[in-house]
């Protein structure tokens, strides 16, 4: 299979909610991510990377761009969500080297993200791919 690595633009960020929607077990409506998301690309911080086989959108990573006291220029992967399909191929591997490659051309000098406790697939990606647990990620709604 062929897959395409890109950066989407900002006008085509709606094509990527209905995989967001799955990541968050459509627990967030439409609407909602269709407002946030607008609000996000508004913040000149965030891009989105996405993979697709063929015509087809297959997976998608938010990109935060940043500057750390602690860890320098830094990219944040959010949203990070690759269909089922195509899950336990390496793809993830792929899709996070393109990512690791396109953020390092930009001078970015670290990557560190969150992922839902819930989710140990992701952990033990992540692990793999050589992420260290820093810290505890806190939340309060306001």
């Amino acid at each position: 299979m062929a897959f395409i690595f890109k950066i989407i633009d900002n006008k085509d960020i709606e094509s990527v909610i209905p995989l967001v929607e799955k990541l968050n077990n459509y627990q967030i409506s439409y609407e909602t991510l269709k407002r946030r998301f607008s609000e996000m690309i508004a913040q000149n911080n965030y891009e989105c990377a996405v993979i697709y086989n063929g015509e087809r959108l297959i997976g998608v990573s938010g990109l935060w761009y940043c500057t750390r006291h602690y860890s320098g220029r830094s990219v944040e992967p959010d949203h990070v969500y690759i269909d089922e399909a195509y899950r336990n191929k390496g793809l993830g591997k792929q899709f996070f080297n393109w990512i690791y490659n396109y953020v390092k051309e930009k001078g970015y000098e670290a990557v560190e993200l969150n992922t839902y406790v819930s989710n140990a697939p992701s952990h033990k990606f992540y692990f793999n791919e050589g992420f260290k647990i820093l810290g505890f990620h806190f939340l309060k709604k306001l």
